[in-house]
């Protein structure tokens, strides 16, 4: 069990972690039609904005309030309320997503009251869903905003079972985690369906920032999943939850409409996907397709082959603390020692991270953790490639942000497959590494000068000829 330790340092030097707002406005894009709306000044917005914007390369419908200081002191109503009626008579949405930011949290703004003055006032937005989440950017972090929008979606928006209780044997809810990419939803999609089974994810961020061109331009999201199948979600037979963040909103769905639930905290590894797999076939009474027997075996040879590369390296490793005991758990299995982890808040997985300590700190704290005990690899988002460079070290980067480099929305962790393409790009990071950096040279070749020779004693040369 890994001791969990905060740092002391009175402010973050080189920030790892994104914010609250940030999360739940990120779990809203995966809704179709819809428009997250940050309730706080333009510069919050505008900073999101720009993250989302570099990471996917896309255009991300995001919205503001606008709040200057002379509203935050007198309060958001106004500025709340015209940016609901601009939004609905210009962009259309199925739904707005609202999520408060400091400056609103710190006046104390009653959001949901507005909301209800706001309603009465205009009868035109009654039809319109308002989901309002409470996600103060001062404490928390990307993944505590994901899932509080996701678990108040789900109370808002699920509708029971029904007068008939009837539930539909092949439907399944999917709750990912936020440190899942539309990459994963895709291939988890193509796993479920394989067992016969029906899917809806939610959020689903494989519909909406997978990188694909509209027919036509839309100011809301593209994609995702719709009002409708949202409130259907409690006819469904079984929910499956991804991380450890996504409990709540399996707990409030299965409070709300009574449907089980199944926990999986990580999908990538070995023994993870055995469990994943078995569990589908188990609920879907089909056996295993003969394409994912064929995957397991290709996950095991590539285990077998990195092994000799990846096992015994030191890895550093700072991330959301679901992604943190994904990567840390996956690299165990592989033989790596997690000698530095880093996480951006508390987690209940972050004890049962495979190392010996992990930290609530920031990328400063990472840099001088993996010098010290020093670090093979180092395991992060974009914002740790500074760190990598001056250590001299491998960098593998995963999170959000990853924008300096192309395809981060299709970067795929889970299933046998994930697995094994995530272990052969770490392992060939460690290869040519050690190509580049640790290559014999004829300097390291060179031989120690020659010792003195002692008194009474002949040189190899000299007692060769004097045999001769």
């Amino acid at each position: 069990m890994a001791l969990v330790k905060a740092s002391t340092k009175s402010c973050a030097v080189n920030p790892l972690k994104m914010s609250q707002p940030i999360g739940g406005a990120f779990a809203f894009m995966g809704l179709r039609g819809a428009m997250p709306l940050l309730h706080g000044s333009q510069g919050c917005t505008s900073f999101g904005l720009t993250l989302f914007v570099r990471h996917f390369k896309e255009a991300v419908p995001l919205q503001t309030t606008a709040m200057s200081e002379v509203a935050t002191v007198l309060g958001g109503y106004e500025n709340l309320e015209q940016a609901i009626l601009n939004i609905h008579s210009r962009a259309k949405p199925k739904i707005v997503g609202i999520c408060s930011t400091g400056v609103t949290e710190t006046n104390g703004d009653d959001v949901d009251a507005y909301l209800k003055l706001i309603r009465d006032k205009h009868p035109q937005l009654a039809k319109l869903p308002l989901v309002y989440v409470s996600t103060p950017d001062f404490k928390g972090a990307f993944q505590d905003g994901w899932e509080k929008a996701v678990a108040r979606i789900v109370e808002a928006l699920v509708e029971g079972p029904g007068v008939s209780g009837l539930r539909d044997p092949s439907k399944v809810n999917v709750l990912p985690g936020c440190h899942l990419t539309p990459g994963d939803l895709d291939e988890l999609r193509a796993i479920l369906e394989d067992f016969g089974l029906r899917p809806s994810f939610l959020p689903d961020l494989a519909g909406s920032l997978d990188g694909h061109i509209p027919g036509e331009f839309t100011p809301t999201t593209i994609g995702g999943i719709g009002i409708d199948e949202i409130a259907s979600m409690g006819r469904a037979q079984w929910t499956i939850a991804i991380g450890a963040q996504m409990r709540r909103a399996a707990e409030v769905l299965q409070a709300k409409a009574g449907v089980p639930f199944r926990l999986f905290e990580r999908l990538c590894g070995l023994d993870p996907n055995d469990e994943f797999i078995t569990f589908l076939s188990e609920i879907s009474g089909r056996p295993v397709p003969v394409k994912y027997r064929r995957q397991r075996g290709q996950l095991t040879d590539a285990m077998l082959d990195a092994h000799f590369h990846i096992g015994g390296r030191r890895v550093a490793i700072a991330a959301e603390p679901d992604l943190l005991f994904d990567l840390s758990s996956m690299l165990h299995d592989m033989g790596a020692q997690v000698t530095a982890a880093v996480t951006t808040t508390q987690s209940v997985v972050i004890k049962r991270v495979k190392a010996e300590e992990v930290l609530i700190g920031d990328l400063e704290d990472l840099e001088e953790l993996a010098g010290t005990k020093q670090c093979d690899l180092l395991v992060t988002h974009s914002h740790g490639r500074q760190a990598a460079a001056r250590l001299k070290i491998p960098f593998y980067r995963a999170g959000f942000p990853m924008f300096d480099r192309l395809g981060a929305g299709h970067q795929l962790s889970v299933g046998y497959r994930g697995t094994r393409d995530m272990i052969f790009d770490i392992a060939n990071l460690v290869i040519a590494d050690r190509e580049e950096n640790h290559q014999p040279t004829p300097d390291s070749w060179r031989v120690p000068a020659a010792l003195p020779r002692r008194a009474g004693h002949s040189s190899p040369g000299t007692a060769e000829r004097s045999i001769a």
